[in-house]
């Protein structure tokens, strides 16, 4: 496996893109918004300068960097892959939508995973003729720093296609873990139901948004406060997964009225400059 697509040049996508192309793979980052594109190049360009300047990559990775491509072509991108990462928002009707293309337009070795933190690979690869070689392979914020992924076996998916993806993972100095299917995989269903439970804390009084987290992160070691993952993430997005995990696994998954109201207010964490927290001071 030589060459990994990544579909959709958000946050996820350019960090899947970044630490594919660093780890010696030939990367193509497609986006369907040129500037979109352009944004991740030159955040991807600053964040390989930081890691200069702090020691942590050298000189040389400068090379690696510029083996991606861009494009806003999804043909482009798949024609000669050999894993293609979809990283789009997380609506099912857009994935399949996408897979479905993929599929007519991939050769027939390449493989293709979704980066979903909570959707089906079984229904999205249901759509495709190539079930057996669609999986999930769930990346996490920040994809160069942080070490895991979830690899996610949809109903149909072979022996074949988790191992190709494991071996890829591996490369990209990443720990697995192997996951049957089953919505919100680990982290999501236990990540989701702690940041929901700090959103109803913080709605009825018991503590601010910084105690909460300073509570989390010095009684329970956790690295980041549950607010301050939220808003990381993207209140957004965090609302698409609960809904999500409310539908399929029931009323512990109902979202928080405060989550839902920021959202409306288009207080969307770090990405709208104000979330739990304000950013824009």
């Amino acid at each position: 496996m030589k060459k990994i697509a990544v579909i959709g040049a958000g946050v996820m996508g350019r960090g899947i893109a970044y630490t594919a192309a660093l780890h010696n793979f030939d990367v193509i980052l497609q986006d369907i918004n040129e500037s979109a594109l352009q944004n991740a190049q030159t955040q991807m360009q600053a964040d390989l300068n930081k890691s200069i300047q702090k020691g942590f990559a050298e000189e040389t990775d400068r090379e690696l960097l510029e083996r991606i491509s861009y494009t806003t072509s999804l043909e482009e991108a798949g024609t000669n892959a050999d894993l293609v990462i979809e990283a789009v928002l997380e609506d099912m009707a857009l994935k399949i939508d996408v897979f479905k293309r993929l599929d007519e337009i991939c050769p027939s070795h390449t493989i293709l995973a979704t980066n979903t933190s909570t959707m089906s690979p079984t229904e999205i690869g249901a759509q495709t003729k190539r079930a057996h070689q669609t999986i999930a392979m769930h990346f996490f914020n920040p994809v160069p720093r942080m070490k895991l992924v979830e690899i996610v076996r949809g109903l149909d998916t072979s022996d074949e296609t988790y191992e190709s993806v494991k071996q890829a993972a591996l490369q990209m100095g990443k720990e697995v873990v192997e996951v049957n299917e089953f919505p919100g995989f680990v982290t999501s269903r236990m990540n989701c139901l702690i940041g929901n439970e700090a959103m109803n804390m913080l709605m009825e009084g018991v503590a601010s948004a910084e105690d909460i987290d300073k509570a989390l992160k010095l009684g329970l070691n956790h690295p980041m406060g549950p607010l301050e993952l939220a808003d990381l993430v993207g209140l957004d997005s965090r609302l698409r997964n609960m809904q999500y995990l409310y539908e399929t696994l029931g009323e512990k998954y109902r979202p928080c009225p405060l989550l839902i109201k920021y959202v409306k207010a288009g207080r969307l964490g770090r990405k709208s400059g104000q979330g739990f927290y304000n950013y824009n001071k």
